[in-house]
């Protein structure tokens, strides 16, 4: 059997180097080559790794990444950079397909999408969110983008019949990313922008104190957000890349409860003695249901509320491995 060789686009991202590591690692996969394509960024050099350069929005770059590959990661993305979007989204996409669906050989596309196509904490989500509720965009071009993915992907299994599935993830934590989306100070990670949410002398004595927020939702209740570990991420794309029962699926790929602000705040006050405010938001609860990935991929996520918050305020970093965020989140 000729062994694999697996194309990762956004291999520099976050995902794409935990990914690329736990897949080299795996006994299973000790005959497979994984080519990242990078853009702007480089991985350093390691055994069975090959370096391709350039943009997946140039359709030569895409055909010379792609010989020989068996498998596609597609991981690379654009947040709200509307110049750029298209090109990746769109273009980027549309001909890393065609170039799958030309070779004889090819095996699978593993997409990883974004609870951002379902509207995640912006719309109102009264039941658990499964691989079937339409999409809802919420506003600007990121969300799109990630609709338009997951239906191009779609179309070519009824196109072309392609082998394909699509591992839909809520945001992605990694070392102390967690602690950093519950900070009032100026390096919070993503949004909501809690500083702006409050008096600006009280966001100075909060982030001084390390008050965390507890997000409330328009009626008064704390929001339940969904997060996935990155580990757990990268552990259900490894198992989907040749597990037969992945074949054109879409999974949510989610921690068993989403985060409930109150109990998070409730965990790091009777473990830290950490004081909390509450914060007024026009957000939404949602629960996205794992249910799927547990039952046909026999995935399991090792990161609950627990395990996420103590090991995002126990990470020490060293000097050589800075806090860097190229993507607000």
């Amino acid at each position: 059997m000729t062994p694999a060789v697996i194309l990762v686009t956004g291999a520099t991202g976050k995902v794409g180097r935990v990914f690329i590591e736990r897949l080299l690692a795996d006994p299973r996969h000790q005959g497979t080559r994984v080519r990242a394509l990078c853009h702007q960024r480089v991985l350093p050099p390691q055994p069975r790794l090959e370096i391709a350069k350039g943009s997946i929005a140039d359709r030569a770059v895409v055909r010379a990444a792609m010989e020989g590959v068996t498998h596609v990661v597609h991981l690379a993305t654009c947040k709200e950079t509307p110049e750029e979007v298209m090109d990746v989204t769109v273009k980027g996409l549309f001909w890393l397909l065609e170039e799958c669906r030309e070779r004889a050989g090819f095996q699978r596309f593993v997409l990883i999408g974004g609870d951002a196509a379902l509207g995640h904490f912006v719309y109102p989500h009264p039941i658990p969110v499964t691989e079937t509720q339409k999409h809802s965009a919420y506003q600007g071009c990121y969300a799109l983008s990630k609709v338009l993915e997951e239906a191009m992907l779609e179309q070519y299994y009824v196109q072309y019949g392609l082998d394909g599935c699509c591992l839909r993830a809520p945001w992605i934590m990694e070392k102390d990313d967690f602690r950093y989306t519950m900070t009032f100070g100026e390096d919070v990670f993503g949004g909501p922008r809690w500083r702006d949410l409050v008096p600006s002398a009280d966001a100075q004595r909060y982030a001084a104190d390390g008050t965390v927020p507890v997000m409330l939702d328009p009626a008064g209740q704390p929001v339940q957000r969904n997060f996935i570990h990155v580990t757990d991420l990268a552990e259900a794309m490894v198992t989907a890349i040749d597990h037969p029962k992945a074949r054109q699926q879409t999974f949510n790929i989610a921690m068993d409860e989403p985060v409930d602000y109150r109990k998070a705040a409730a965990h790091l006050r009777a473990t830290r003695g950490i004081a909390s405010v509450d914060i007024a938001t026009p957000y939404h609860s949602t629960w996205l249901d794992n249910t799927k990935a547990k039952f046909l991929l026999g995935w399991r996520p090792r990161y609950d509320l627990a395990k996420l918050i103590d090991e995002a305020w126990n990470f020490q970093r060293s000097p050589s491995d800075p806090r860097t965020v190229y993507y607000p989140g």
